[in-house]
């Protein structure tokens, strides 16, 4: 399965250069998103902006497939990339920003939405699992109060029209770990520093 990685981020918040090469225990925030979903067997393409230069170029060298994003907002562009690349299946959408997300995490996300046999599904978090102020947008989930954790499956065929979505709850705790601030980063390279790799269950 193909994983469009959203890496347009300009990271004005955090001020330290482009958002996805902000590195975190020595590498740039993006190669832990990559890495994770190559680990559970999906190929990466990195969708990148004008804004993001220098992450084109690290994509380059490192050999990882990318393409170019006009900044017309979230919608359009997941929809232009999905075309230029002429993607029929279903593919992942993942932000670039969430670097505790792992491989494990990802076959999670794709066996509970290859059983639920709906076009699409998203991802969500409790609330209460949340690291900071930044969520902007919150849901009950399955009774839960959740905010979105920025991982979801589209259909490269439907990619323009109306999806009919699975909506995941994990009780995740990687998966709110979303870097916009310095403060994040700091939390975030303390997580990855102890964490181990095993996830909770979903629910």
């Amino acid at each position: 399965m193909l994983a469009l990685i959203l890496a347009g981020g300009a990271g004005s918040r955090l001020n330290l250069g482009e958002k996805p090469l902000v590195t975190l225990l020595g590498r740039p925030m993006l190669s832990y998103i990559v890495d994770a979903f190559a680990d559970a067997g999906c190929t990466p393409v990195v969708a990148a902006s004008l804004r993001t230069p220098m992450t084109i170029n690290w994509c380059r060298a490192q050999g990882i497939e990318f393409c170019k994003l006009e900044g017309k907002g979230y919608i359009e562009d997941t929809a232009d990339a999905v075309i230029n690349l002429g993607e029929a299946h279903p593919l992942f959408v993942c932000v670039s920003d969430i670097p505790c997300i792992t491989g494990e995490i990802v076959v999670t996300i794709r066996k509970l939405y290859l059983a639920g046999e709906k076009d699409a599904c998203s991802t969500w978090i409790p609330s209460l699992l949340a690291r900071s102020n930044m969520v902007s947008y919150q849901q009950e989930i399955h009774g839960t109060e959740s905010f979105p954790a920025g991982v979801n499956i589209l259909r490269g065929d439907r990619i323009t029209d109306p999806q009919e979505e699975l909506q995941i709850l994990l009780r995740e705790p990687r998966l709110a770990f979303n870097v916009n601030t310095r403060k994040d980063r700091a939390d975030a390279e303390v997580f990855l520093r102890h964490a181990g790799t095993n996830i909770r269950t979903p629910g």
